[in-house]
Protein backbone atom coordinates (compact mmCIF):
# COMPACT_ATOMS: atom_id res chain seq x y z
CA UNK A 1 0.00 0.00 0.00
CA UNK A 2 3.17 2.38 1.10
CA UNK A 3 4.32 1.70 -2.32
CA UNK A 4 1.50 2.11 -4.25
CA UNK A 5 0.70 5.76 -2.27
CA UNK A 6 4.68 7.02 -3.17
CA UNK A 7 4.00 5.88 -6.47
CA UNK A 8 0.57 7.90 -6.96
CA UNK A 9 2.31 11.11 -5.63
CA UNK A 10 5.12 10.71 -7.76
CA UNK A 11 2.53 10.32 -10.70
CA UNK A 12 0.77 13.51 -9.87
CA UNK A 13 3.87 15.57 -9.23
CA UNK A 14 4.53 14.72 -12.72
CA UNK A 15 1.03 15.35 -13.96
CA UNK A 16 1.30 18.73 -12.57
CA UNK A 17 4.81 19.52 -13.96
CA UNK A 18 3.32 18.91 -17.72
CA UNK A 19 0.63 21.20 -16.65
CA UNK A 20 2.95 24.06 -15.88
CA UNK A 21 4.75 23.81 -19.16
CA UNK A 22 4.85 26.97 -20.99
CA UNK A 23 2.40 26.04 -24.50
CA UNK A 24 2.93 28.34 -27.35
CA UNK A 25 0.30 28.39 -30.13
CA UNK A 26 1.61 29.04 -33.26
CA UNK A 27 -0.94 29.34 -36.09
CA UNK A 28 0.16 29.33 -39.72
CA UNK A 29 -1.82 29.71 -43.43
CA UNK A 30 -1.77 25.88 -43.57
CA UNK A 31 -3.66 25.51 -39.80
CA UNK A 32 -2.46 25.62 -35.70
CA UNK A 33 0.40 24.34 -34.41
CA UNK A 34 0.57 23.79 -30.71
CA UNK A 35 3.93 23.49 -28.66
CA UNK A 36 4.50 22.04 -25.31
CA UNK A 37 8.19 23.35 -23.99
CA UNK A 38 10.46 21.98 -21.35
CA UNK A 39 12.24 24.13 -19.67
CA UNK A 40 13.36 21.95 -17.02
CA UNK A 41 15.48 20.03 -19.79
CA UNK A 42 16.25 23.44 -21.49
CA UNK A 43 15.98 26.49 -19.31
CA UNK A 44 18.15 28.64 -21.44
CA UNK A 45 16.60 27.90 -24.95
CA UNK A 46 13.41 27.98 -23.77
CA UNK A 47 13.92 31.61 -22.57
CA UNK A 48 15.30 32.58 -25.78
CA UNK A 49 12.42 31.49 -27.54
CA UNK A 50 9.77 32.39 -24.91
CA UNK A 51 11.07 36.36 -25.64
CA UNK A 52 10.91 35.95 -29.39
CA UNK A 53 7.21 34.94 -28.65
CA UNK A 54 6.35 37.46 -26.93
CA UNK A 55 8.49 40.54 -29.04
CA UNK A 56 6.24 39.19 -31.67
CA UNK A 57 9.50 38.34 -33.73
CA UNK A 58 8.08 34.93 -35.48
CA UNK A 59 5.08 36.91 -36.41
CA UNK A 60 5.33 37.29 -40.41
CA UNK A 61 8.15 34.81 -40.97
CA UNK A 62 8.09 31.91 -42.85
CA UNK A 63 9.04 27.98 -42.87
CA UNK A 64 12.01 28.56 -45.29
CA UNK A 65 13.57 25.24 -45.48
CA UNK A 66 11.21 21.96 -45.82
CA UNK A 67 12.74 18.23 -46.31
CA UNK A 68 9.85 16.12 -46.58
CA UNK A 69 12.10 13.12 -44.87
CA UNK A 70 14.11 15.28 -42.32
CA UNK A 71 12.36 18.29 -40.56
CA UNK A 72 10.70 22.08 -41.05
CA UNK A 73 12.55 24.59 -40.28
CA UNK A 74 11.38 28.49 -39.99
CA UNK A 75 11.77 31.16 -37.19
CA UNK A 76 14.65 33.51 -39.39
CA UNK A 77 13.18 34.77 -42.51
CA UNK A 78 10.69 37.40 -43.89
CA UNK A 79 8.36 35.91 -47.27
CA UNK A 80 10.65 37.82 -49.64
CA UNK A 81 13.69 35.80 -47.42
CA UNK A 82 14.61 38.66 -46.14
CA UNK A 83 16.65 37.15 -42.64
CA UNK A 84 15.65 39.13 -39.53
CA UNK A 85 17.76 40.53 -37.28
CA UNK A 86 18.14 38.56 -33.98
CA UNK A 87 19.70 38.61 -30.41
CA UNK A 88 22.70 36.85 -29.50
CA UNK A 89 23.37 33.29 -30.08
CA UNK A 90 22.48 31.22 -26.43
CA UNK A 91 24.26 28.54 -25.00
CA UNK A 92 23.98 24.96 -26.81
CA UNK A 93 21.99 22.72 -24.26
CA UNK A 94 22.13 19.51 -26.02
CA UNK A 95 22.55 16.69 -23.82
CA UNK A 96 19.62 17.40 -21.37
CA UNK A 97 17.55 13.99 -21.90
CA UNK A 98 15.79 14.49 -25.04
CA UNK A 99 15.38 12.96 -28.34
CA UNK A 100 15.38 14.18 -31.83
CA UNK A 101 12.18 12.55 -32.40
CA UNK A 102 8.87 13.04 -34.55
CA UNK A 103 7.29 16.08 -33.40
CA UNK A 104 10.13 17.57 -31.48
CA UNK A 105 10.91 21.14 -31.68
CA UNK A 106 14.96 22.03 -31.71
CA UNK A 107 17.08 24.83 -32.13
CA UNK A 108 18.53 25.55 -35.41
CA UNK A 109 22.49 26.72 -35.93
CA UNK A 110 25.64 26.78 -37.49
CA UNK A 111 28.33 24.21 -37.55
CA UNK A 112 29.58 25.89 -34.50
CA UNK A 113 27.73 24.57 -31.26
CA UNK A 114 26.57 27.73 -29.56
CA UNK A 115 25.44 29.81 -32.38
CA UNK A 116 21.28 28.97 -32.18
CA UNK A 117 19.57 32.48 -32.25
CA UNK A 118 15.46 32.60 -33.34
CA UNK A 119 15.18 29.53 -35.92
CA UNK A 120 13.95 26.43 -35.10
CA UNK A 121 13.41 23.28 -36.62
CA UNK A 122 10.56 20.48 -36.28
CA UNK A 123 11.42 16.91 -36.71
CA UNK A 124 9.58 15.20 -39.14
CA UNK A 125 11.24 11.80 -38.70
CA UNK A 126 13.01 10.25 -35.91
CA UNK A 127 16.31 12.34 -36.53
CA UNK A 128 18.90 10.42 -34.44
CA UNK A 129 21.93 11.29 -36.05
CA UNK A 130 20.55 14.85 -34.55
CA UNK A 131 21.14 13.28 -30.73
CA UNK A 132 23.82 14.52 -28.07
CA UNK A 133 26.48 11.53 -28.99
CA UNK A 134 29.79 13.25 -26.74
CA UNK A 135 31.30 16.81 -26.25
CA UNK A 136 33.09 17.24 -29.15
CA UNK A 137 32.18 20.00 -31.61
CA UNK A 138 30.41 17.40 -34.15
CA UNK A 139 28.78 15.12 -31.28
CA UNK A 140 27.01 17.59 -29.47
CA UNK A 141 23.85 17.61 -31.37
CA UNK A 142 20.53 19.61 -31.44
CA UNK A 143 19.01 20.58 -28.36
CA UNK A 144 15.52 19.61 -28.31
CA UNK A 145 13.14 22.19 -26.46
CA UNK A 146 9.61 20.78 -26.66
CA UNK A 147 6.93 18.73 -28.79
CA UNK A 148 4.37 19.25 -30.76
CA UNK A 149 0.88 18.40 -28.72
CA UNK A 150 -1.53 19.56 -31.45
CA UNK A 151 -1.03 20.00 -34.67
CA UNK A 152 1.03 17.42 -36.42
CA UNK A 153 -1.37 16.82 -39.44
CA UNK A 154 0.16 20.78 -39.90
CA UNK A 155 3.10 19.55 -39.74
CA UNK A 156 2.50 17.00 -42.31
CA UNK A 157 1.11 19.43 -44.53
CA UNK A 158 4.07 21.64 -44.26
CA UNK A 159 6.60 18.72 -45.01
CA UNK A 160 4.92 17.87 -47.92
CA UNK A 161 4.65 21.52 -49.88
CA UNK A 162 6.57 21.64 -53.27
CA UNK A 163 10.00 23.25 -52.40
CA UNK A 164 12.38 25.12 -55.20
CA UNK A 165 15.56 27.21 -54.60
CA UNK A 166 15.11 30.59 -53.99
CA UNK A 167 17.34 33.55 -53.02
CA UNK A 168 20.43 31.29 -52.97
CA UNK A 169 18.27 28.76 -50.72
CA UNK A 170 17.35 25.54 -51.28
CA UNK A 171 14.32 23.71 -50.17
CA UNK A 172 12.32 26.64 -49.88
CA UNK A 173 8.43 26.30 -50.44
CA UNK A 174 6.79 26.88 -53.75
CA UNK A 175 3.68 28.67 -52.05
CA UNK A 176 5.02 30.60 -49.10
CA UNK A 177 4.59 29.20 -45.57
CA UNK A 178 3.52 31.90 -43.46
CA UNK A 179 3.98 31.83 -40.09
CA UNK A 180 1.13 34.43 -39.25
CA UNK A 181 0.91 34.85 -35.20
CA UNK A 182 2.99 32.81 -32.28
CA UNK A 183 1.34 33.51 -28.70
CA UNK A 184 1.90 32.03 -25.37
CA UNK A 185 -0.93 30.44 -24.03
CA UNK A 186 -1.92 31.04 -20.33
CA UNK A 187 -1.42 28.01 -18.66
CA UNK A 188 -4.80 26.24 -17.02
CA UNK A 189 -2.74 25.87 -13.85
CA UNK A 190 -2.41 30.02 -13.46
CA UNK A 191 -6.47 30.00 -13.90
CA UNK A 192 -8.61 30.20 -10.42
CA UNK A 193 -10.90 27.96 -10.25
CA UNK A 194 -14.27 29.43 -10.19
CA UNK A 195 -16.53 30.16 -7.73
CA UNK A 196 -20.12 28.86 -7.35
CA UNK A 197 -22.92 30.67 -6.05
CA UNK A 198 -24.38 29.23 -3.16
CA UNK A 199 -25.91 31.96 -1.03
CA UNK A 200 -29.58 31.88 -1.02
CA UNK A 201 -30.03 28.48 -1.90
Amino acid sequence: MLRIFFSSILLALSLSAQAQNPRVEMRTNLGVITLELQPENAPETVKNFLQYVKDGFYNGTIFHRVIADFMVQGGGFTPDMQQKKTRDPIKHEGGNGLKNQVGTIAMARTAEPHTATSQFFINVVDNQMLDFRGPGPQEVGYTVFGKVVTGLDVVNKIRNVQTTSKGGHQNVPVQTVLIERVTLLEAAAAKPAAKSDTKGK
